[in-house]
């Protein structure tokens, strides 16, 4: 799981914005829309990182329609640690 987080959140020209998401989906679960308001980003510049981030088991959804909320998964939990590194590092 490490080399998939330090890929999508620090390897890529996305990273800042996903760690952005991830970090603020690690305060409290939000849908897509929730995301796009609070974190000044446009809402499919949102949804084409979160899609990224579920693909690779970072995060997961609560379904598929408009008002899907999007939270951490088990797995991104287990290896949180390795998360707030690469966070702290592309901030």
């Amino acid at each position: 799981m490490e080399p998939v987080l330090w890929q999508v959140l620090a390897g890529t020209r996305g990273g800042p914005n996903r760690a952005r998401l991830l970090r603020a989906l690690d305060e409290r679960p939000r849908n897509a829309n929730q995301l796009a308001e609070d974190l000044d980003l446009a809402y499919k510049t949102v949804r084409h990182h979160l899609d990224v981030l579920e693909e690779n088991d970072v995060v997961e959804s609560t379904g598929q329609d408009y008002g899907a909320v999007y939270l951490p998964t088990e797995r991104a939990r287990n290896h949180w640690e390795t998360v707030e590194d690469i966070i702290d590092q592309v901030e």
